[in-house]
């Protein structure tokens, strides 16, 4: 556990919701709501703070809106679509209305998409949905959103996390940005993937796994021994060393040389982060894997082992969407997740964060040029590489490379309630329901390390699936009542590892936000803080809203 209490600012302003006071020493902006991020879950809150009738404003320190769901993730984690409701089923809509036109299919014809998504259809024209989509089509639709409602979105502003927060007690007041700005609001949302403003606001927060023991679980902590998924080196029986089995000639990178843990045991490290690369076969859209800087081939001697061991399945996570491209994502023991790279991440200043992403971006940049222009990679592998390349329509800006890494896992609040592995399981049912999860209980590999027999292998990765839809409690997404009154999170919820790797679904995060947002304007009517706000109450605005509870 960690607390932190800022320091506390002096300056205030009375002003019209969501204007600026331009006489001020500093900009002032206030509204009834202020957002913190620029998530889909940063959308879908700013958009049911409107339909309330509330003033509201998003600060974000993204320019682009809409994190993982615009960001390249677009082979949508549904789970039981039954259970996605409210706005969150409004973009899926949205998104399907877009691909209903045929204007919208450019490079290729609709009837030779294939139709096929993450456990559902992608095109599904009964629910009038659409699961599976383009990064450009999903960041328009969010900006469709935003537009609609006449929402204020300020954005590339970055919270003054040391000095940057000024409470009343408890009460968040006011919090300043790095440019100077200070955001003044009744009510405030953290809907970033970091969870910044929770932590700056002195709300307690976990990092890394937790032990078995602390709730009573069996998936959390450790996982030595556990091989759910294809990532991992399997009985391949690959020498971690830089001379093949030969231990006095160093490890290879990326490689630990550390003791793993023992099985439920807790730790402070994270699962991988990579990012959801939007790439294509297309020739006319398809630009070569470019060479990064600071590339060098020897960081995938590992890989080279693997593929001589026989192992294949390198295109096995070219998802497809729409317009002959992929969602691509890690899959296999060694891919684009980058294990053991971002440890630090949810702690660390913006500047080493800036450093962590761009070592993310070299690596990952380089693992596609190595794949298929490195002589040594078998010849198979190489030549059907590069026949795939970036999309030269996506990310325009950022020399068409995905704008979020995916921050699968950083801060995750200690709050009011705590979902663990026996609510996703059932073993313990909420009577407070605010919104639905259904996924798989999904932890991406956490090390890489080295077996007592001398062979490397893969730790952390699981995947075990729910018999059914679970509920999310309110409580999983209010700070504790002693810690602060008017804060919610809807992406950092209170959650233990294992159950955050269920609940850290781009459907589920558009739901907690439209969830966190109503909470939030009933508690400035009511004039309670958002822990004493009558549930049943609560339950009824978002059941009339369309939410699946």
């Amino acid at each position: 556990m960690k607390t932190r209490m800022p320091t506390i600012l002096v300056l205030l302003g009375l002003l019209l919701a969501g204007r600026v006071n331009v006489g001020a020493a500093e900009s002032v902006y206030e509204a009834d709501v202020i957002i913190y991020g620029g998530t889909s879950a940063a959308v879908t809150a700013a958009v049911q703070a409107r339909q309330m009738d509330k003033s509201v404003i998003m600060v974000s320190p993204d320019r682009h809106l809409g994190g993982l769901s615009s960001g390249g993730l677009g082979f949508t984690d549904t789970g039981d679509k039954s259970v996605i409701g409210g706005l969150s089923r409004d973009f899926y809509q949205r998104v399907w209305q877009h691909y209903n036109r045929p204007e919208a299919w450019t490079w290729q014809k609709r009837s030779e998409f294939g139709n096929r998504g993450q456990g559902t259809v992608a095109m599904d024209g009964q629910e009038r949905t659409m699961w599976i989509f383009e990064p450009h089509v999903a960041e328009q639709v969010f900006e469709d959103m935003i537009a609609e409602y006449e929402i204020r979105v300020i954005r590339d502003e970055w919270l003054d996390r040391e000095n940057g927060v000024l409470l009343e007690g408890k009460r968040i007041v006011t919090f300043r940005t790095l440019s100077g700005r200070t955001y003044k609001g009744r009510m405030f949302i953290d809907a970033t993937y970091e969870g910044d403003l929770m932590a700056a606001a002195g709300v307690s927060y976990h990092v890394g796994r937790e032990a078995n023991s602390v709730y009573d679980e069996e998936w959390n902590g450790v996982q030595v021994g556990i091989l759910h998924h294809g990532h991992h080196f399997g009985n391949m029986q690959i020498s971690p060393y830089v001379v093949a089995n030969d231990p006095t000639s160093g490890i290879l990178p990326r490689i630990t040389a550390q003791a793993p843990g023992r099985r439920g045991q807790g730790d402070d490290k994270l699962q991988a982060y990579c990012f959801r690369m939007c790439l294509t076969d297309h020739p006319e859209n398809r630009l070569p894997f470019p060479r990064p800087e600071g590339y060098d081939p020897d960081q995938y001697t590992l890989l080279l082992r693997v593929l001589d061991a026989g192992w294949r399945e390198v295109f096995h996570k070219f998802d497809r969407i729409p317009n002959a491209k992929t969602d691509t994502n890690n899959h296999g023991p060694f891919s684009t997740d980058n294990i053991g790279m971002n440890y630090d991440y949810p702690e660390a200043s913006y500047e080493r964060r800036r450093e962590i992403i761009a070592e993310h971006e070299t690596y990952q940049k380089g693992l596609m040029y190595f794949l298929a222009n490195d002589p040594r990679v078998p010849e198979d592998v190489r030549t059907a590489m590069g026949k795939w390349g970036l999309a030269k329509d996506e990310f325009t800006d950022n020399a068409n490379w995905p704008h979020q890494l995916y921050i699968r896992e950083a801060r995750r609040m200690m709050g009011a309630y705590v979902v663990t592995e026996n609510d996703v399981l059932g073993k313990r049912l909420t009577e407070q329901s605010i919104g639905m999860g259904s996924y798989t209980m999904d932890s991406h590999n956490v090390q890489r390390y080295i077996t007592p027999a001398g062979h490397v292998q893969n730790e952390g990765d699981i995947g075990v699936h729910p018999k059914q839809p679970y509920r999310i409690a309110y409580g999983a997404i209010t700070p504790r009542k002693e810690e602060c009154p008017n804060l919610l999170v809807p992406v950092c919820v209170s959650s233990s590892h294992i159950a955050f790797g269920s609940i850290r679904m781009e459907p589920v995060f558009m739901i907690l936000g439209q969830s966190a947002a109503t909470a939030a304007c009933m508690a400035i009517d009511a004039e309670v803080p958002v822990q004493e706000l009558p549930y049943p109450e609560l339950r009824a605005r978002l059941l009339a809203d369309g939410q699946r509870l």
